[in-house]
């Protein structure tokens, strides 16, 4: 399948600001069965943006507006190409998790197993997992799809329940989120297990609006198991789903501090307001 997808983020002031520098997490990703066909990126006050890939391969693009401003508006335009994935094993063997105990061992998976600024275990966390009976039994296949949908289950998606800096506690104590939250609990509880797990940002095509519990387009996040035998996978609990064809992928990381779409800072004293529209067409 191929998507079209328009991002505009667009940054108003209160009073102008002297400069603006920032980094951006908007182009899709080329790995797997995903190939990112067309990006462009355009600028209002227009700048010269430089690009290079962070530690964890994704693509960053950075720039400094030295001028005098009061709006800043970002467009990016991304053509994808998006495979379906190979047919998943309902399990996998119970020896699996003896696999997952030696990765422990290998550097390639450290960040995936260890907490990070959003995704770490509290008491609160730990009490939900006991709730929905997520231990270590079965095989780890079977556990990650229950752990996806008790979250889908036992929380509610809700827009503005939450901030992009909440801690996942905030969600569980709600019992009500966004999919940030499910991806982080998701994410915190999977590690706990020793499952490496990581979160992605990207975006979500829907094929009819009221199917999904997102309303207009946005920008979307899932989480990936690594499970052996089988590899990287996504679940994305606030779609009651695993991720596949719909799913375009921008960037991973251990947690959303990792990759915001925008990140960055201004001289001068102001309040921002900040207004994103994004629309993901199949082609």
């Amino acid at each position: 399948m191929r998507y079209r997808i328009h991002h505009t983020t667009r940054f108003r002031y209160s009073q102008p600001i002297r400069e603006s520098v920032m980094e951006l997490r908007m182009q899709p990703r080329t790995d797997g069965t995903q190939r990112c066909l067309e990006f462009e990126l355009s600028l209002a006050p227009d700048a010269r943006w430089e690009r290079y890939s962070d530690f964890l391969g994704n693509v960053v693009h950075h720039f400094d507006i030295p001028s005098v401003h009061e709006e800043l508006v970002v467009t990016a335009d991304s053509l994808v190409d998006v495979q379906p994935d190979k047919d998943l094993p309902g399990s996998v063997s119970e020896s699996a998790w003896a696999r997952l105990d030696e990765l422990k061992e290998e550097a390639e998976y450290w960040d995936w197993l260890h907490p990070s600024h959003f995704a770490h275990s509290s008491e609160r966390l730990e009490a939900f997992a006991r709730e929905l009976s997520i231990r270590r039994e079965a095989d780890p296949l079977t556990v990650v799809h229950r752990l996806s949908s008790g979250i889908t289950a036992a929380l509610e998606y809700q827009p503005g329940a939450t901030q992009v800096d909440s801690p996942i506690d905030d969600c569980l104590k709600a019992r009500k989120g966004v999919c940030q939250d499910f991806a982080h609990v998701f994410i915190a509880v999977s590690r706990g297990l020793g499952i490496p797990s990581r979160y992605v940002s990207g975006y979500l095509f829907h094929r009819t609006k009221a199917a999904t519990g997102l309303g207009d387009d946005a920008s979307h996040a899932w989480a990936e198991a690594y499970i052996p035998e089988v590899g990287w996978l996504g679940f994305d609990p606030s779609n009651k789903m695993t991720a596949g064809a719909t799913h375009v992928r921008v960037a991973v990381g251990r947690d959303y501090q990792d990759v915001p779409p925008t990140r960055g800072v201004f001289r001068g004293s102001a309040e921002t307001e900040l207004k994103v529209h994004v629309d993901v067409t199949k082609m």
